[in-house]
């Protein structure tokens, strides 16, 4: 009986994200929230967007943005941005809290940011060497990964 509770339980968890991942829809520029609309026109004033989406998970809002240089930016609900990818340039400075710009230019001068990501717990920095590093919510260095 217990095993089938187990089973039951793991079909219906893998039904429920089958179904949420099939809630992204193709949106216009104008659909994101306002927030998001100025973020794009204050960092990425030349960039023309390529494709943007809102993805519904089962209880979260998240919206995706794509410009035609590759470059990405993921926005929250309320229009806040959580990762921003340069694949092919560098991450607007003015988009980098300074405390990371200043260890950034201090430890590794000859590096650019190329892709920033921010959750609750971190700030995830990925420079052009490669190099990968994570600072918690005081901007204290807490990992490397190369």
């Amino acid at each position: 009986m217990k095993k089938l509770l187990i089973l039951a339980a793991a079909v219906f968890a893998l039904g429920i994200s089958t179904v949420s991942a099939d809630n992204d829809r193709p949106i216009s520029v104008s659909e994101l929230p306002e927030k998001a609309q100025q973020f794009i026109r204050q960092h990425f004033p030349n960039e023309k967007v390529s494709f943007a989406k809102m993805e519904r998970e089962l209880f979260d809002t998240t919206y995706e943005v794509i410009f035609t240089s590759s470059s990405k930016v993921e926005f929250l609900k309320n229009g806040d941005w959580k990762e921003v990818d340069c694949k092919y340039s560098t991450v607007p400075a003015a988009i980098i809290p300074q405390q990371i710009a200043q260890y950034v230019s201090q430890y590794y001068p000859d590096t650019s940011v190329v892709q920033i990501d921010r959750d609750k717990r971190d700030y995830e920095v990925k420079l052009t060497n490669g190099l990968e590093l994570t600072f918690d919510l005081k901007f204290n260095l807490i990992d490397i990964d190369d």
